[in-house]
């Protein structure tokens, strides 16, 4: 069972924590964990991309000249895909990318990747993540005293405004609650903060 310091704001520690082996602690799959990063990327796409078939062009009406006798290739319309300002063949429609993954497949995802953060060092686990008022430069030395650079995730267990405010404009720092974690948001920053009672959250959800 892997365990970890527990921090306060101003780097200090004030105690450790025991993480849930089968959340924190298996072996990841990097497999499982593209696969359902590729579901998560093409579930983003609009799919609004759009031209137009010889149908939906205008004119083309007219046939341009004479089956026969003029020395050029028979034509039927202006509005062929040969002809400039004619209609696109084979293009793209709108159209839907979206498809689903096993939900187990997206669960696994999860704690490979957590567990991979705690392999690597790169979670940091602190007591509370509560500010008295809506200050960057609050989270900006409290990510500095934790001693925290690069790009960081921060998890809260519940929606919190100081917070969120607070970090908001930081490069590189993006916060989120513990219920939209996902695999691209975790994949693309490399440090991850959680408090304590997002740990106790991410536990009760995914260890079972």
């Amino acid at each position: 069972m892997p365990k970890v310091d527990v921090y306060d704001l101003k780097g200090k520690k004030v105690s450790d924590i025991e993480l849930a082996e089968n959340v924190f602690g298996i072996e990841p799959n990097e497999n499982i964990v593209h696969s359902v990063l590729v579901n998560y990327l093409a579930n983003q796409r609009q799919g609004t991309q759009s031209t137009k078939t010889r149908a939906e062009v205008s004119g083309g009406g007219k046939k341009p000249w004479r089956q026969k006798g003029t020395g050029r290739a028979r034509q039927g319309s202006t509005r062929s895909p040969q002809w400039i300002k004619g209609g696109i063949a084979l293009g793209p429609k709108p159209r839907s990318y979206r498809y689903t993954v096993n939900k187990k497949e997206r669960r696994l995802a999860i704690k490979s990747i957590l567990s991979s953060k705690v392999l690597e060092k790169q979670l940091t686990v602190v007591d509370k993540l509560e500010l008295k008022e809506i200050k960057t430069n609050i989270m900006v030395k409290a990510l500095k005293d934790l001693k925290i650079e690069g790009k960081t995730l921060i998890v809260l267990p519940e929606k919190n405004i100081n917070v969120l405010m607070s970090s908001r404009n930081i490069e590189g720092v993006k916060t989120i609650l513990a219920n939209n974690i996902n695999v691209f948001d975790l994949l693309k920053y490399t440090n991850l903060i959680l408090p304590v009672d997002t740990v106790k959250k991410l536990e009760e959800v995914y260890a079972k």
